[in-house]
């Protein structure tokens, strides 16, 4: 019999499967995108709430990392996630980063600590960020140890006390004393240095807009100081 004109043609339903073979879901993007981003210690990453488990995260400073952009700001994440970063002195901040959210992290094994005693990660992170606490530029020491102040009044403001260390004791020196107590990768000799350079070596971007917002300003200033360059030297 012809077919009705204007009428749709008739779609019959796909076939059931052979009996005994299970039918195959195809995971969304939104899944796929979560699987991308789960960790193999445990926890999963959640860019957009700021989770990163068994995580060291960075941010750029802005002016500082315009003209510098290996310098930034640093945290230590516990294994839930929850970023902990020292953000001056005496203050570690807890799930609310200095500076922005994080632009780029490095993602640990747990597996790599070293440290006794259950829950080593996050006892790590906690003992640093307590000792941080107590950090203050000018601050005496004596082998690792706070010396108390002296008991005689001063009469000149503690000014010295209240300005943040940004070269020798800085949120860069608050995750390097996590790791060493946790003694990730059997090492104790984790410093500022050593933590620049490989979060240079292995970080990731968070985004390609975190990326930008890294390298943009540092390239624009670039820019602007080669075309003086040029200017004067043509004249």
């Amino acid at each position: 019999m012809a077919e009705a004109e204007g009428s749709s043609p008739l779609v019959l339903p796909p076939p059931p499967p052979p009996p005994g073979m299970a039918e195959v879901e195809v995971p969304t993007a939104a899944e796929t995108d979560k699987k991308q981003f789960s960790c193999p210690g445990g926890g999963t990453m959640d860019v957009e709430r700021s989770r990163f488990p068994y995580c060291v995260v960075w941010t750029p400073i802005p002016v500082l990392t315009w003209f510098f952009p290996i310098i930034g700001h640093m945290g230590i994440c516990t294994s839930t996630g929850v970023i902990r970063d020292f953000a001056g002195p005496y203050f570690v901040s807890e799930d609310n980063m200095a500076f922005g959210k994080p632009a780029k992290y490095w993602k640990l094994d747990p597996a790599q600590v070293y440290a006794s005693g259950p829950n080593a990660w996050d006892t790590a992170v906690h003992d640093a960020s307590e000792e941080y606490k107590h950090r203050m530029v000018g601050e005496p020491l004596l082998r690792g140890t706070r010396v108390a102040a002296s008991p005689q009044p001063s009469l000149t403001p503690p000014i010295l006390h209240l300005q943040h260390n940004l070269c020798c004791d800085n949120c860069h020196s608050h995750v390097a004393l996590a790791l060493n107590l946790m003694r990730y990768n059997n090492s104790t000799n984790w410093n500022m240095v050593t933590l620049c350079f490989f979060c240079l070596l292995y970080g990731k971007y968070v985004s390609i807009g975190a990326f930008v917002k890294t390298w943009l300003p540092f390239v624009l200033l670039l820019g602007v100081i080669l075309t003086v360059s040029l200017v004067f030297n043509l004249r």
